[in-house]
């Protein structure tokens, strides 16, 4: 069998593709496993600044849960593979670099949950969006009772979930959704890295920060919210790359950040 995910390495860029058209790139066990160990590769290679997660083809970038598969398992065999969501995506989800889902198509239930891990979404102009698990019984179950809420705010969370009704790129982006809707014609994968090229080309170390600080912030003070930020500004401080920067600023160039 050819491997569920594949690999690809643009410059600074990792690219993940979920390479099951056929299946509309659902998300067997093999495909879950397959992004956890690929996730972890990338996270670990310090050449790489940003990861981006596609489909391949034009139509699905993930439709969710593949239900062939689940028609074999038992209440227990769910329950692990929806324990794996955590346990091998969650390096994708806790990554200190900027993770970008580049959606080429549909994305439905644990699709969008995979697209929801990551901090940034690029939006094909045809793509659809849907969490139906309500109008089949159950709930999301790969973190999107959670995610989309900090995303779009509570009452829009609770109309998707709720409603389980689709909704289209354009009205994605107007609910902060999505950050971006590609161009017509412009395939949503070079768009995506075209967009992220200042990221690529960006401070690691000050990225991490960053992400790390608003991450740690969501359930705490403000105050205290505050000191998180200050602890991340002070690792910037101390960075080479923030040597850089000034010494590229004072000679009107553009910084080499190496992650230092």
């Amino acid at each position: 069998m050819s491997d569920p995910v594949l690999l690809e390495r643009r410059g600074a860029v990792g690219v993940l593709t979920l390479d099951r058209p056929d299946r509309r790139n659902a998300l067997s066990r093999d495909t879950i496993f397959a992004l956890g160990r690929l996730g972890r590769e990338l996270v670990g290679d310090p050449e790489v600044r940003a990861i981006v997660i596609t489909g391949a083809g034009d139509k699905a970038f993930c439709a969710g849960a593949d239900l062939k598969e689940r028609q074999g398992m038992t209440l227990d065999d769910v329950r692990r593979q929806v324990g794996l969501y955590r346990s091998e995506l969650g390096v994708l989800d806790t990554s200190p670099k900027p993770v970008i889902a580049a959606l080429n198509g549909l994305a439905f239930g644990g699709g969008l949950e995979l697209a929801l891990i990551a901090d940034l979404r690029v939006a094909a102009p045809h793509v659809e969006l849907a969490l139906p698990e309500t109008t089949l019984g159950i709930i999301p179950g790969a973190g999107g009772t959670q995610r989309l809420p900090r995303v779009v705010g509570e009452a829009r969370a609770k109309e998707l979930i709720l409603l389980g009704r689709k909704i289209g790129a354009a009205e994605a982006l107007a609910w902060g959704l999505v950050n971006r809707v590609s161009p017509e014609g412009v395939p949503v994968l070079e768009d995506t890295l075209a967009w992220i090229d200042p990221i690529a080309k960006g401070a690691p170390i000050a990225q991490a920060a960053a992400l790390a600080a608003i991450a740690d912030s969501y359930e705490v003070p403000i105050a205290l919210g505050l000191e998180i930020e200050r602890v991340r500004y002070d690792e910037t401080l101390r960075s080479e790359d923030r040597l850089e920067a000034l010494a590229a600023f004072a000679a009107k160039r553009r910084p080499e950040f190496r992650g230092k």
